[in-house]
């Protein structure tokens, strides 16, 4: 009998173990840098830092995701030609949306070159009237004309998006501490980083926010215990009109989520602090003590990495 008793405890020690390692693995440092072609990242730099590719000549790509802001305007909603607010989402950010397994809140498009085209024609974002439009623009800069002869051949639609989308595989941000961490340095973070990750493990945080970008690798329903209480938008639901589809997002990236505010697909919460209590209250039906939420965020903080412009 005693013997059984140890074997099940030695078993029961092993099971926590491998958890613990298995929770550990679910989290993975960026790389440095990913494979993209240096000509077309700076052609599509030109186009993403581009006013005159909008109706009234003065929104870019930029002017909404700013790489000097970690691909975010920091506003609850963007605005777009005319100073009109332009969709009912707070915009995403580009930086390492590399890593994201689709691309928009409601993940409406499939990849990055995807994600690029929809802006240019949207009435209240870019606003130009048509595809047609936009190469037509481009065409008419010598500049231009002359780059994409030499290295696509042709402008068209497909090659100007695949050329932002080249830019945007360089919006990466690694060596955060917390990467640093993760590869052996013990000092990289502090001692409440280290407690608000255990923190952001056992409450269940990790089942939705992992991977490379520690999100950005599945749909969720925001308000799982608790109805969240902005229904305006329904999320997927909207693209595939599937009733259990209704609130259903894109989980977000955490990377550099503490110079990305205000939070939310709404955003609707202005404070890092804030948000984690929220979310544990929507998606976990818990209330998280004082000293927990000051330690997740400062494991939060550890997420924010270094973003090394190229050209």
């Amino acid at each position: 009998m005693k013997r059984a008793i140890i074997i099940a405890l030695s078993a029961l020690t092993i099971c926590s173990a491998q958890t613990e390692i298995n929770q550990n693995q679910m989290i993975t440092p960026i790389p440095d840098s990913i494979p993209y072609n240096k000509e077309k990242a700076m052609l599509g730099k030109q186009l993403y830092m581009d006013t005159t590719l909008s109706a009234d000549g003065k929104v870019s790509c930029n002017t909404c995701h700013d790489t000097k802001t970690f691909g975010v305007d920091n506003q609850v909603f963007s605005t777009g030609i005319n100073g009109v607010m332009d969709t009912p989402f707070n915009s995403p950010t580009t930086f390492n949306a590399a890593f994201n397994f689709v691309q928009f809140w409601n993940g409406r498009a499939k990849d990055l070159a995807d994600q690029a085209r929809a802006p240019f024609t949207n009435p209240q974002e870019m606003g130009l009237n048509d595809e047609a439009e936009v190469i037509k623009i481009i065409e008419q800069n010598p500049d231009y004309k002359a780059k994409f002869n030499e290295i696509y051949g042709e402008i068209n639609m497909d090659n100007i998006t695949d050329a932002i989308a080249e830019f945007e595989k360089t919006l990466i941000t690694p060596n955060a501490p917390f990467d640093r961490y993760q590869k052996g340095d013990e000092n990289a973070i502090s001692e409440a980083a280290k407690r608000g990750w255990n923190a952001f493990k056992t409450n269940g945080c990790v089942a939705c926010h992992q991977g490379q970008n520690i999100g950005g690798t599945m749909y969720q329903k925001i308000g799982i215990f608790e109805p969240y209480p902005n229904q305006e938008n329904l999320g997927r639901y909207e693209i595939t009109k599937v009733e259990s589809d209704k609130m259903v997002f894109k989980v977000p990236s955490l990377r550099n989520i503490a110079k990305t505010a205000p939070y939310y697909h709404d955003g609707s919460i202005p404070t890092l602090d804030a948000c984690v209590q929220f979310m544990a209250y929507y998606q976990l039906g818990k209330f998280l003590d004082q000293q927990t939420v000051e330690d997740i965020v400062a494991f939060l903080e550890s997420l924010t990495g270094e973003y090394n412009e190229q050209f």
